[in-house]
């Protein structure tokens, strides 16, 4: 008998990134048609390439394409950084919105929104790497106090999410009505967001993704255990601090424009490894692409399931990202 073949571990690389690739694509594609407004090929086309003040027009320009682009932008963010944080801690249950690092985003820009209603748009992304560098910090400090394991970890984060949620609602009851506006915007989603988002977004996501990548071959490294590591001379101090201040931008700006969308970081990196193995050097780009495919389709479902009623898609993420959270978190307690 011949023993199963193994495909070639370039080609399956390379197959990865290819199929990952057309998928995101064919979903931005997608996402254009999809909707209310039923759109044919030559409507979006014309759309697209030809200025004209139709309704076509706006709902394909200023909306539909706008909105696909940085559902892309903000899937790839929270997968890498969910990645990182992963190969940092060593813990495969670790997600952003697992270890306080949205709760703590989310909480600033809350109490921002709140107490100072006219801020400058433009200091959102400031305040919640800010607020995802504090929550991040409090998990840490309290799951190291006893030795950090991945079990501990995780529960300082659920802990340490909770108390800084319930902060928000505290702040929340101020002003009831900002509450009112605040409440779907922390369900995580990307109804109303414009080429003005995908502005703020894009230069914080492009230079986290390159960064991130950089640094792969130090994750390399850091996956060897710590004295291997140190043997290579990568130091293990600044890799993590490195990889932390990149998760914090990458989370931070997801948060900023999309609101606290759970599990993209958790699902995808695993994924990943499944696909192509744990070297950071692919699992950064191929993390990134399914990340973004991910939010995406999970957007055009998120607002065509029930039509016209439209679904944040951290309600969807969550759907799917819970269960296999538990799946994850049973396999670690049965090693």
């Amino acid at each position: 008998m011949h023993g199963k073949r193994q495909t070639n571990p370039i080609i399956r690389v390379v197959l990865t990134l290819l199929i990952g690739l057309f998928l995101l694509l064919l979903a931005v594609i997608y996402s254009t048609f999809a909707g209310t407004m039923q759109l044919d090929v030559s409507t979006v086309w014309q759309a697209l390439w030809q200025p004209s003040d139709t309704v076509e027009r706006a709902v394909v320009w200023d909306l539909r394409l706008p909105r696909a682009l940085l559902g892309a932008l903000v899937g790839a963010s929270l997968a890498v950084s969910g990645a990182l944080m992963q190969g940092i801690t060593h813990n495969p249950l670790v997600e952003p919105k697992l270890i306080g690092v949205t709760a703590g985003a989310s909480l600033f820009i809350v109490g921002l929104t709140v107490l100072y209603p006219d801020f400058p748009i433009g200091w959102t992304p400031f305040v919640a790497f800010a607020g995802a560098a504090t929550g991040g910090l409090l998990v840490y400090s309290m799951a190291s106090q006893r030795g950090v394991t991945p079990l501990g970890l995780t529960l300082a984060g659920v802990a340490v999410s909770l108390f800084l949620s319930a902060l928000m609602m505290g702040i929340l009851v101020i002003d009831l009505e900002t509450a009112g506006l605040v409440i779907f915007w922390l369900a995580g989603g990307l109804a109303g967001r414009g080429w003005s988002h995908v502005s703020m977004m894009l230069p914080w996501a492009i230079s986290g993704l390159v960064i991130a990548w950089g640094l792969s071959s130090r994750m390399n490294a850091l996956q060897l255990g710590d004295e291997v590591a140190q043997g290579l001379g990568i130091s293990l101090d600044a890799t993590r601090l490195y990889a932390a201040l990149v998760t914090v931008v990458l989370a931070g700006s997801a948060v900023a424009v999309a609101g606290p969308i759970g599990f993209v970081g958790l699902i995808i990196p695993h994924v990943s490894r499944s696909l192509v193995g744990s070297d950071y050097r692919v699992l950064v780009p191929v993390s990134a692409i399914l990340g973004a495919c991910l939010l995406v389709y999970g957007d055009i479902a998120a607002r065509t399931i029930r039509e016209p009623l439209e679904w944040p898609v951290g309600v969807l993420t969550a759907f799917i990202g819970a269960p296999f959270f538990l799946y994850l978190l049973r396999k670690e307690r049965g090693r």
